[in-house]
């Protein structure tokens, strides 16, 4: 089990928002922190702890009129981590070369290989082929529906009808070195893991995952390592000092050093 940060961009500065309100309309979230530091503060900071394998993430779609401020942020960021951090949000196979050589160790993907509902294995492929299977994050955040957990796409607001379970996580693994899970219900809502989801997750250990959601006590991080059987990396958002929580960066590190 390890931390992996996170640096989350909106519309051109580093945030932390409730995940499932964020919307492409007026590029809308609910903020739970806004940082007056931008992203290569964070990166630099990560650097020096050495942190490494965390993810920043683009959330605007590349129609916003605050797209390229926000991906200005996170190609400094990258620049002033090389190496040490992943890049996700509007990655296509055009467009992921220029996060790689900016520093991006991996790039993450969601929406360019779930299309209409469904998996596109010709744009996973394609994906693929441009970046390696060693420099792709498949990020599979999920949200619950009629008792199934189901991938979403678009900045989280679309459901896929694909079911995240142990079939989807063995199908795809072959075509990426890691997984990223947002359990998108509970995310910025520093209210406690999606437990059912850990359970599942930490029965499954083919590929490195790292989990994000809920997160808010080192309680949570102990049953994270219980249930997920010391399988799953976790990140923490909206929680950590950094970002106006309660959890500081430095216990954190401890902890999880301590408790493997």
């Amino acid at each position: 089990m390890e931390f992996r940060p996170c640096i989350d961009i909106h519309n051109g500065k580093v945030k932390q928002i409730v995940g499932s309100s964020l919307t492409d309309s007026k590029d809308a979230a609910k903020e739970n922190f806004v940082a007056e530091q931008d992203a290569a503060f964070f990166a630099r900071l990560y650097q020096s702890k050495k942190i490494r394998n965390g993810h920043i993430i683009l959330l605007n779609h590349a129609g916003s009129e605050y797209y390229e401020a926000t991906r200005r942020q996170a190609m400094e960021a990258l620049a002033a981590y090389p190496g040490g951090l992943q890049a996700g949000g509007g990655i296509t196979p055009e467009n992921a070369a220029s996060y790689l050589d900016a520093g991006a160790s991996h790039v993450i993907v969601t929406s360019y290989v779930f299309r209409d509902g469904q998996i596109h294995y010709q744009n996973l492929e394609s994906i693929m082929k441009e970046t390696g299977k060693e420099n792709l994050v498949l990020d599979l955040s999920c949200r619950k529906k009629d008792g199934v957990y189901y991938i979403v796409t678009d900045r989280w607001q679309k459901y896929t009808e694909v079911a995240l379970n142990k079939e989807t996580m063995d199908e795809l693994a072959s075509y990426c070195d890691e997984f990223l899970i947002h359990a998108v219900d509970v995310e910025g809502k520093a209210n406690g893991i999606e437990e059912e989801l850990v359970r599942m997750l930490g029965d499954w250990h083919s590929i490195p995952v790292t989990y994000a959601g809920g997160v808010h006590t080192l309680e949570d991080l102990r049953l994270l390592k219980e249930l997920g059987h010391g399988n799953i990396h976790v990140t923490i958002g909206s929680a950590l000092d950094l970002f106006g929580g309660d959890m500081r960066l430095d216990e954190v590190l401890a902890y999880i050093g301590d408790i493997g």
